[in-house]
């Protein structure tokens, strides 16, 4: 390399300002500054305002997220969203990503007061019964929260921050109450299990409504509700009597214990007094099975003896009917005998006979014949004459 010497050096150099090439590329000639030193001096200028205007707002690509708040990481690029969950720092890239944190906190919407002051606040709820008549609450509140899994969907519905309360909340927690406690006369609604029955349902559909969208009603504890003075009057007027009628049915309630209780006793003492009877029962059953067997038992004793003496009674009866019968028989041949004799000798044997039976006859003669040609004989009991006389 060659060595630069003193000869070598013109006689003009260092060249005077703005005169020579390199002066003049360094000053731009006409005595401006070069395009590259503004455009870079502008770039400074756009980044330092940028960072400015980061500082100020927050946006310098660190987001802390508390254990109480949500984020969601918004890429403009992409357009996708990320829902942040766990709590502690966050970076993203400022201008091309962005950070939203909302409040994930337990939130009440409180209706008092006569007037709003805010979206978490406004005037107490009034409600038209169905009857015409009306009826307030001093102070209710609905204890709402967002879902933390739907953030992103509360910010794009809503947008960021606490948005949400007003788009939906105030919007609609307010016409859903009256809505529901409405449907009923104030009568019934000055009945505990009504009013604690409407909030109920309240709560069902502005978790239907709010739900899509990202929020979620916890709790609507109801107090007492407020009526006219008058009409208070009558409501206490009711529930004395409704006090009475419940003291009624409860005593009802008592006698039909007190009554259960003494119908068990007697049920008691007379099943008691049954199963000894049903035992008096089984006993006699007992005792009448055993006279009956030994009744049995003698009365087959009996007809085997009587059978027994029938059977000798027959055989004796049979015996002295063939006797009989022999001796009848000899009998019944002598009388044939005699009918034959009879037969043989005629009127002999009649006549002999009837002088046999007249043998035995006791005759009276009388001394004189009042017939003197007698055609039969007269016998008279006794021997007595007619007319009495012998």
């Amino acid at each position: 390399m060659k060595s630069i010497e003193q000869d070598d050096v013109p006689d003009n150099w260092p060249p005077e300002p703005g005169k020579g090439r390199r002066g003049r590329i360094l000053r731009g000639g006409g005595g401006r500054p070069p395009i590259v030193v503004a455009v870079a001096g502008a770039l400074f200028l756009v980044l330092v305002l940028l960072t400015l205007g980061l500082m100020v707002t927050g946006k310098m690509g660190v987001a802390n997220v508390a254990d109480t708040e949500v984020a969601v990481k918004v890429n403009y690029l992409t357009g996708g969203k990320e829902v942040i969950t766990t709590p502690g720092i966050k970076l993203y890239l400022p201008l091309a990503q962005e950070i939203f944190i909302i409040d994930r906190k337990a939130q009440q919407f409180l209706m008092e007061g006569s007037r709003a002051r805010g979206n978490d606040h406004v005037e107490k709820l009034t409600v038209r019964a169905s009857d015409g008549s009306n009826f307030w609450f001093d102070s209710l509140i609905v204890h709402y929260e967002i879902i933390p899994g739907d953030a992103d969907t509360v910010l794009e519905d809503s947008g960021p921050a606490d948005a949400y309360k007003e788009e939906w909340v105030r919007a609609l927690a307010r016409s859903v109450l009256r809505d529901e406690f409405g449907r009923y006369t104030a009568v019934q609604v000055a009945n505990p299990t009504v009013y604690n029955a409407a909030p109920a349902a309240a709560k069902d559909r502005l978790n239907e409504l709010f739900e899509p969208h990202g929020i979620r009603v916890t709790n609507i504890p109801v107090p007492n509700p407020k009526f006219d003075p008058e009409y208070e009057r009558a409501i206490e007027t009711r529930k004395e009597a409704d006090q009475e009628i419940q003291r009624l049915i409860a005593e009802v309630d008592k006698i039909e214990q007190e009554r259960g209780q003494r119908l068990a006793a007697v049920e008691k003492e007379k099943g008691v007094e049954m199963q000894e009877l049903e035992g008096d029962l089984t006993k006699a059953l007992l005792a009448a099975q055993e006279r009956a067997i030994l009744l049995k038992r003698g009365a087959d004793a009996f007809a085997v003896e009587r059978i027994a003496q029938g059977q000798a009674e027959e055989a004796q009866l049979i015996e002295t009917a063939r006797g009989n019968e022999a001796k009848y028989r000899k009998e019944a041949e002598g009388i044939e005998k005699q009918a034959l004799a009879l037969e043989q000798r005629g009127e002999v044997v009649v006549r002999e006979a009837i002088i046999s039976k007249l043998m035995d006859i006791r005759f009276t003669l009388l001394p004189y014949s009042r017939d003197p040609a007698p055609q039969r004989l007269e016998h008279l009991a006794d021997g007595l004459l007619p007319g009495g006389k012998e």
